[in-house]
């Protein structure tokens, strides 16, 4: 009997080994399952946000910025013809005068002589824009009475530094902006071009023409000129931030479609050859169109044909005024 009793005890313990090893198999079995559909979730496509902008065609321009003061074209000083005392002044700052008009009456008279007062004279017609004198001072021939703003306009005088003078010319179109008319763009010209440099400073003298039919400029204002050295148009642009600069090549994402799904945007490395950089924008030469989507955002992770998502389309670029 005890034999026999051990011998069913076996048997159970083998029946329980065997049910044991069966749910482990299987648990390993639907372990493995669950573990293939992890990977291939896991070996989804990445997508990636990006910010695009439309290449755009249009102009360009390099410029100079520089500063200077506003001058009268053509200015003459008034003298007396005799040494004397000031008696009398017939104009004033900013009134206007005509070629022969009185200025200001001097005495040339000496203690117990008594001379006719000397008249000068306006040698031109313009504006009064100074009166050194006044009423009571002596004054020689030396001694300016006033200084008359002839009829040539105003005109910018600038310094433009030794490393500039290369892309100074004649007729170059300028920009004009001063703090007294803020927001307000005036215009002008390149009129002359100094022939030598000055030796302390290292600098040339360039004079612009100002366009002020309003009359709104003064001289003696301060003012900002851009001088505008090189102009493109018809030319295709984009932001300089969106040209990538790796391992030797210049290069941009432009959007395409997925050829299985066209639905899907992804994006395709574009070789593009760089022109001027002004202002955040550069000129491409070649390798892009105008119109075609470029990654502006987002694009220092993208590989060639990356799957994208187009979070932002930013406004393109204005046209040059």
């Amino acid at each position: 009997m005890i034999l026999h009793k051990g011998t069913k005890e076996q048997r159970t313990q083998k029946i329980i080994y065997y049910v044991l090893f069966i749910l482990l198999i299987t648990l390993i079995l639907s372990g493995c399952g669950r573990g293939g559909k992890s990977d291939a979730a896991t070996a989804t496509v990445p997508v990636f946000a990006v910010n695009t902008i439309l290449a755009t065609q249009g102009q360009i321009q390099d410029y100079i910025t520089l500063s200077g003061d506003i001058f009268a074209g053509s200015t003459v000083d008034v003298y007396s013809e005799a040494i004397g005392r000031v008696t009398e002044i017939f104009v004033s700052v900013g009134s206007r005068v005509e070629k022969g008009d009185r200025i200001a009456s001097v005495d040339p008279s000496r203690p117990g002589m008594t001379f006719r007062h000397s008249i000068a004279t306006a040698p031109i017609s313009g504006t009064i824009i100074m009166i050194p004198a006044q009423i009571g001072m002596t004054v020689t021939q030396a001694v300016p009475l006033v200084r008359i703003a002839g009829g040539g306009g105003l005109e910018i005088r600038l310094n433009v530094a030794e490393r500039f003078i290369s892309r100074m010319a004649m007729n170059l179109p300028c920009e004009i902006t001063l703090d007294a008319w803020p927001g307000e763009v005036f215009h002008g010209s390149v009129s002359e071009v100094s022939p030598t440099v000055d030796l302390a400073s290292r600098t040339m003298e360039v004079r612009v023409n100002v366009n002020d039919s309003g009359s709104k400029l003064k001289s003696g204002m301060f003012a900002k000129v851009r001088v505008i050295t090189e102009r493109k148009n018809n030319i295709v642009k984009i932001p300089a931030s969106a040209v990538i600069n790796r391992f030797g090549e210049q290069y941009v994402y432009v959007i395409g479609q997925d050829e299985e799904d066209p639905e899907i945007n992804i994006v395709v490395k574009r070789i593009v050859t760089p022109g001027i950089l002004i202002d955040g924008v550069i000129e491409i030469t070649g390798g892009l169109e105008p119109n075609e989507e470029v990654v502006v955002r987002g694009q220092t992770l993208l590989d060639d044909g990356s799957r994208v998502n187009i979070i932002d389309r930013v406004t393109p670029l204005r046209e040059t005024p």
